[in-house]
């Protein structure tokens, strides 16, 4: 049985990484709370992306967090990650499927209602909602969703839902408010001074407020 925790839910990025690398990155971040992390390379060559894989599986096993791979089912396979995370452009989610195996842990990407609405016709493990805000760290979105386009996608999909795009401390509270279960992060923990810290910060606001939507 797949187990997974989107509550807390990071997403690399060395550009962010302020000169510093995503090993000591992802361990800090993972002493802060973060519940499962995305490993995303664009500009990197094969053997490089698998290499980091390996390194940061290392890092997160002692944490029991699971490690996805962005786009690059591949790597997924080499590395022997828990899960692919891809988008509308990336492989088709059936062969992703056939190929991964049912116990991996496949994530979508849905960049509109009608996303959201297609996917329930698939056996994705959790929906990523993108992008909820403008987002400098990817460029190629589409038109920011927005609070209401969170609640407009949970509402009709059968997928957990993870927001994406310009989520930070200030914002966070509002993405579960709105009926996500998780928040998805980039900057806000990779570029901070302290990424622990960081992560520790968000895990408290989430908890708080995921408390306070029970008790309401």
């Amino acid at each position: 049985m797949k187990s997974f925790d989107l509550s807390l839910y990071l997403v690399t990025d060395r550009s962010l990484s302020l000169g510093r690398t995503l090993e000591y990155i992802v361990t800090e971040a993972a002493k802060g709370g973060v519940t499962m992390v995305q490993l995303r390379e664009k500009d990197c060559s094969t053997l490089e992306f698998y290499q980091q894989a390996m390194l940061l599986k290392e890092c997160l096993r002692p944490y029991n967090i699971p490690l996805i791979i962005n786009d690059r089912l591949d790597i997924a396979l080499a590395c022997d990650a828990e899960g692919l995370h891809i988008g509308q452009s990336d492989m088709p989610y059936a062969i992703a499927r056939k190929l991964l195996g049912k116990d991996k842990i496949i994530g979508l990407s849905v960049e509109c209602l009608q996303d959201a609405i297609d996917a329930n016709e698939l056996d994705v493990d959790y929906i990523g909602i993108s992008p909820v805000f403008g987002t400098p760290t990817k460029t190629d979105t589409a038109p920011a969703l927005g609070l209401n386009g969170i609640r407009e996608i949970v509402k009709i999909s059968r997928h957990p839902a993870v927001g994406i795009g310009g989520i930070n401390r200030t914002n966070a509270a509002n993405i579960i408010l709105a009926g996500a279960d998780g928040i998805s992060v980039v900057s806000a923990i990779t570029s901070a001074t302290d990424p622990k810290e960081a992560a520790l910060q968000l895990r408290s606001i989430i908890n708080q407020t995921i408390k306070k939507t029970i008790n309401q």
